[in-house]
């Protein structure tokens, strides 16, 4: 029955400082489980758009605030693992399909919010692309591995 479900369409933000660090949120509802920004794409929305207003969303930071430096060629994507299935966005999907971007940031720390919008992640820190890929959960690490490496040359 799962195979039978679509793909949830997804944007992903690779959110960089000057120094090639990325942005990670530890989940509210997953201590220990860091990410990159992500979320849906709502309808009439292009991937761009959606990426600019989760990056606000997740971060706290407007759009004016990041550079665009890169696109990723592909959409990504990746099956929740069978005891996540019918849980998440109300079981109508059995994963998502990512249009992943990098961003550059290059304000004052102090400018990030987590908390300004609904809270997704607990706290946040910037990460080398190895410790990205180290803390990601296992069903999202192939994804993650794909996108680092893609991006990893303008880090």
């Amino acid at each position: 029955m799962t195979k039978d479900l679509p793909y949830r369409p997804c944007v992903g933000i690779v959110l960089a400082n000057p120094q090639g660090l990325i942005f990670t949120g530890e989940r509210v509802d997953t201590p220990g489980a860091w990410q990159m920004p992500q979320g849906g794409i709502d309808d009439g929305e292009t991937p761009e758009a959606a990426a600019l207003r989760e990056l606000e969303e997740e971060t706290g930071l407007p759009a004016a605030s990041v550079t665009i430096e890169a696109e990723h060629p592909d959409w990504v994507l990746y099956d929740l693992p069978d005891h996540l299935v019918g849980k998440l966005w109300k079981g109508r999907f059995r994963g998502q399909t990512q249009k992943w971007f990098l961003l550059r940031y290059d304000g004052p720390d102090s400018a990030i919010d987590i908390a300004k919008h609904d809270l997704e992640f607990a706290r946040w820190r910037w990460s080398s692309a190895d410790e990205v890929l180290r803390d990601i959960v296992p069903f999202k690490r192939e994804v993650y591995d794909q996108v680092i490496a893609a991006f990893r040359a303008k880090l």
